[in-house]
């Protein structure tokens, strides 16, 4: 629900695996085309019962609706699309961040099977090619902190992450670092910080985020 508020009208939107897939049961009626690099333009809600045709899915290839105006194109002209600039906002998961928006989010050198296997897929084209990247994650896995000094997974890109929004609080990457924009009603600065490797700066408008 957050991030679909930093989805403009008339701007062009690719959602990534996971949690950015549930953006688009946000965005219901409003003026965005949402982008899947299988070839399909104006993806709507997750499809349910009667709606479901499982030649209509997203990145998590669960089945989706069509919006009015929906149309197809080839997986080559899609991706034309992504890496000539051509998709405003890519909304992506990740395994980790670090405070210069450096972006690891293909592969876990520590599971996988076998371990340390990964998979690319458009990722690594979206995270160069839109002009804004936005992350939405939990702010930890297993109680481990995702957002950091510095990567320690391979990375997607380097330096494109520009907003990052978890569980837990806003963050935005600027160029003097992260700064703490919005957290989750009940919680202090300290209490995201303390889960956090990055050192945070906090907004003089620091505000809870609105749900």
């Amino acid at each position: 629900m957050r991030a679909s508020r930093e989805v403009k009208d008339g701007t062009y939107v690719n959602l990534g695996i996971g949690i950015p897939t549930m953006v688009t049961n946000w965005i219901d009626g409003r003026d965005i085309v949402t982008q899947a690099e299988i070839g399909m333009l104006k993806t709507g809600p997750l499809a349910c019962g009667s709606e479901i045709d499982q030649d209509l899915i997203n990145a998590s290839c669960e089945p989706v609706t069509e919006l009015p105006g929906a149309s197809y194109c080839s997986l080559a002209d899609s991706f034309a699309m992504i890496r000539g600039g051509h998709v405003d906002t890519a909304i992506m998961g990740a395994l980790q961040v670090a405070e210069n928006g450096d972006y690891a989010g293909w592969v876990n050198p520590e599971r996988g099977f076998p371990p340390g296997v990964g998979n690319v897929g458009g990722s690594m084209d979206l995270a160069v090619g839109a002009r804004r990247v936005i992350i939405t994650m939990d702010h930890t896995v297993d109680g481990k902190p995702k957002i950091l000094k510095r990567c320690t997974y391979p990375l997607t890109a380097k330096g494109v992450v520009k907003l990052i929004i978890t569980n837990l609080a806003v963050i935005e990457v600027a160029p003097d670092g992260l700064w703490l924009k919005e957290v989750y009603p009940g919680l202090t600065p300290e209490d995201i910080q303390s889960v956090t490797r990055a050192h945070l700066n906090i907004a003089p408008d620091l505000h809870d985020i609105e749900l």
